[in-house]
């Protein structure tokens, strides 16, 4: 089993930088794709990021060119480096592992981006 928390989250201006952290339990992360989705109040739940492991990396268009998505894979965690933070990107921000979409989740972590 995989477990996933994130951490990370928090209130920020608009046009702030936020880092969120995902860190894994057990054995498998090395050789999982790690991926942070994102939920905002009444709409689906979206892909924000993906990293493979082999380090290839996908965004939405949304966030492309804002945000960054990284793995540490000695200290099974995945990064989500989010700049130039906007109003939309308000959301509950979850972790997951293994393919897309991910078969482990974490808990979710809460982004709020307000003035």
């Amino acid at each position: 089993q995989v477990q996933l928390v994130e951490s990370g989250g928090g209130l920020v201006q608009p046009g702030g930088s936020l880092r969120l952290s995902c860190v894994a339990s057990g054995s498998l992360f090395s050789i999982l794709t790690m991926s942070w989705y994102r939920q905002a109040p009444g709409k689906q739940r979206e892909l924000v990021a993906s990293i493979g492991t082999s380090g290839i990396t996908t965004y939405g268009d949304s966030v492309k060119g804002r945000f960054t998505i990284s793995r540490d894979n000695a200290k099974k965690t995945v990064y989500l480096q989010m700049n130039s933070l906007r109003v939309e990107d308000a959301a509950i921000y979850y972790c997951g592992g293994g393919g897309r979409p991910p078969a482990h989740w974490g808990q979710g972590t809460q982004v709020t981006v307000s003035s």
